[in-house]
C-alpha cells in the first residue's frame, strides 16, 4: 500500500510521516520511507545523527532510473525520451518493494529499522533554473514501476501545501493522510487537498496533530467533519526525541498516540488497491504532459508510449 502525508508546512507531516514508518517497521511490516519534501528533514525524524545519510538522491539520478527502468520496452527509445510520467509497458523492468536489484540497491539505506530513500535538497545551481518537481521525477517513476504487494508499504513525506498537485505524483497513492493542527490556516490547506483529491477519486483522510484539548478536537470536527479520521495529542516524547533526548523506542510514545498509529494502519489496510484506477491515472497524467509539452520538446509522440495491452499489478512480473 502507498501512503501519501501531506499538509501545511509545519503542521508534523514529516514528524508523522516517521511515526506511521516507524510503527510499521516495528511490526516486522516490509516498509520504504520516501522523503519527497523539498525540506529533507526525514532522515532526522526518524533519528538519524549526522549530515551524510550516504542514499544517492533520487534526484540527482533520474536519468540513471530512467534507463534502468525502460528495460528493453520497445516503446522507449531512450531515456531523453522518457519522462516522468511514462508508464510502465511490455518489457519494462518492473520493482518488488526492497527487490534486489541495482535501485534499490543504490538508493535505498537504512535509518534505524526503516528502509528510506530520499528525492535530494534543493541545490543553489536549481535556483532559478528548476523546480523542486523536476527532482520528484524519480519518486514517480519508482511508484509507476512498482508492483507492491498486500502487506507491504512505502510511505511518502509530500510537499507543503497545494504544492503536491503540481504533478500527476498525488494520483499514484492508496490514501493520502492530510496532516492539520487546529487553526484556520490549518484546515485551509485541508479544503484544498479535499477539492482536488474528489475531482480525481482520491481517498484521503485528515490527522488532527498538536491538540490539546477538547476545543482543538472540537475545531477540527467543526471544520472538517467525518473526514477527521483520528488525532494525535501534543507529545512531550516527540519533543524529547527532536531535541536528541529521552528514549529512542517508540513503546515511549504516549498511549493515545501509539493508538493513533494503529488507527492510521488499520484505514490503509482496509482498502484494497485498485491496479486498474492506479494505471488509469498513470496514464492520463501521461498523456496530459505528452500532449501539452512532452511531445514538443522532444520531438517525438509520447502517446505512443502507452501500451494498450500492459496488464498492470502482480500479473505483470510474469
Amino acid at each position: 500500500m502507498r501512503i501519501a502525508f501531506v499538509g501545511k508546512g509545519g503542521s508534523g507531516k514529516t514528524t508523522l510521516s516517521a511515526l506511521f514508518s516507524r510503527h510499521l517497521a516495528r511490526s516486522r511490516a516490509p516498509v520504504l520511507a520516501v522523503d519527497g519534501d523539498i525540506n529533507q528533514h526525514l532522515a532526522e525524524a526518524l533519528g538519524h545523527d549526522g549530515d551524510d545519510l550516504g542514499a544517492p538522491p533520487l534526484g540527482a539520478h533520474v536519468a540513471d532510473i530512467k534507463d534502468y527502468l525502460r528495460g528493453a520496452n520497445p516503446r522507449i527509445a531512450s531515456r531523453e525520451a522518457m519522462i516522468k510520467t511514462t508508464p510502465p509497458g511490455r518489457g519494462s523492468r518492473l520493482l518488488r518493494l526492497l527487490g534486489d536489484d541495482e535501485l534499490h540497491a543504490r538508493h535505498v539505506r537504512r535509518v534505524g529499522d526503516v528502509p528510506l530513500m530520499v528525492t535530494g535538497a534543493f541545490e543553489e545551481s536549481d535556483l532559478g533554473v528548476a523546480c523542486y518537481h523536476s527532482k520528484l521525477g524519480g519518486v514517480e517513476l519508482y511508484l509507476n514501476h512498482l508492483v507492491d504487494g498486500p502487506g507491504e508499504y512505502v510511505v511518502v513525506d509530500m510537499t507543503a501545501g497545494a504544492d503536491a498537485f503540481a504533478s500527476g505524483l498525488f494520483t499514484r497513492f492508496d490514501v493520502t493522510f492530510l496532516v492539520a493542527e487546529p487553526t484556520r490556516k490549518g484546515v485551509s490547506v485541508y479544503r484544498q487537498y479535499r477539492d482536488h483529491a474528489r475531482e480525481f477519486g482520491i481517498r484521503i483522510a485528515v490527522i488532527g496533530n498538536k491538540v490539546t484539548g477538547e476545543d482543538d478536537l472540537l475545531f477540527l470536527k467543526e471544520h472538517v467533519g467525518d473526514d477527521l479520521l483520528t488525532h494525535l495529542v501534543h507529545s512531550p516524547w516527540v519533543r524529547a526525541a527532536e531535541q536528541g533526548r529521552g528514549e529512542g523506542d517508540l513503546g515511549g510514545l504516549e498511549p493515545h498516540n501509539r493508538h493513533a498509529l494503529t488507527i492510521l494502519r488499520e484505514a490503509v489496510d482496509s482498502h484494497p488497491r485498485d491496479w486498474s484506477a492506479l494505471h488509469r491515472h498513470t496514464v492520463e497524467f501521461h498523456l496530459r504532459n505528452a500532449r501539452s509539452w512532452a511531445n514538443e520538446a522532444t520531438g517525438l509522440d509520447l502517446t505512443a508510449q502507452v501500451d494498450p495491452d500492459f496488464v498492470p499489478g502482480p500479473a505483470s512480473l510474469g
